[in-house]
């Protein structure tokens, strides 16, 4: 398999309109307890062949997370042949995700009742997250640990699958589209720390994104955080800082160590 180094999530784009992709509000009880299939299509892709072994593979933990691109997760997913798992946090989920996604947060899945717990570990799994895919390797990566052996993480990012009109459901959905705030952010840390995670999240923890230090200490991330005010209280989580910080200040100032 081919192998490139994680090295830095780019900025995330503007979720866009979904007209006529709605899916239905009622495919989950409210804790992300679905099997992680959408709804059955009125037609299904003819059969062709996908080479996954051809994927690009990100390295977490020491396990290798294929990349599967857009095209591919969307056909198996018109065919019922693999299970999409949300791996941002429950407020992200409630407000939009894939039409059947179950909640699986990263790294290892909700503390009680994880659906995944009891999916077989020859099924097909597609993780995903909006960074486009920090959180989404990193679960990939702890599912194939605990012997899942047909294992991707979605490339190109939850604001993709938007933007190409699949389907989507969740309080934050309406009739027409999907309008979900983005706030950009860019910080520093030591270039020591290459390739090491930066969480930015709500002080409860309910919502956050997750980019990773460039090769020069910078990182940036764009965030679809909801129910936001110029004076909320965001926390950074730096390899080598933890810093709190407004939503005016971490929008409008290069986040540095305190």
């Amino acid at each position: 398999m081919n192998r490139r180094r994680f090295l830095v999530a780019g900025t995330v784009t503007t979720v866009g309109a979904l007209a006529g992709c709605l899916g239905d509000d009622d495919a989950d009880d409210g804790t992300g307890a679905t099997d992680g299939y959408g709804s059955e299509p009125e037609t299904e892709p003819a059969e062709r062949t996908i080479d996954t072994d051809a994927y690009e593979t990100l390295e977490h933990d020491g396990v290798d997370v294929p990349l599967a691109p857009l095209e591919d997760v969307y056909y198996w997913y018109l065919r019922r042949e693999a299970r999409a798992v949300d791996t941002r946090g429950a407020s992200s989920f409630e407000d939009a995700r894939i039409t059947g996604a179950a909640l699986s947060p990263a790294p290892d899945g909700r503390d009680a009742d994880d659906p995944v717990a009891e999916w077989p570990t020859d099924d097909r799994i597609v993780t995903y997250c909006v960074c486009p895919h920090a959180m989404a390797v990193q679960r990939a990566a702890a599912l194939i640990d605990d012997g899942h052996e047909n294992v991707y993480a979605l490339d190109d990012g939850f604001n993709e699958w938007v933007d190409a009109g699949y389907p989507v459901e969740g309080d934050e959905v309406d009739d027409t589209d999907l309008d979900l705030p983005a706030y950009h952010v860019q910080g520093e840390s030591d270039p020591a720390y290459e390739g090491e995670y930066v969480d930015v999240r709500t002080v409860d923890g309910d919502q956050r994104e997750r980019s990773v230090v460039d090769a020069d200490g910078t990182y940036e991330l764009t965030l679809h955080f909801t129910g936001l005010e110029e004076e909320s209280v965001l926390e950074v989580d730096a390899p080598d800082y933890t810093t709190e910080v407004t939503l005016e200040e971490l929008t409008s100032e290069t986040v540095t160590p305190p």
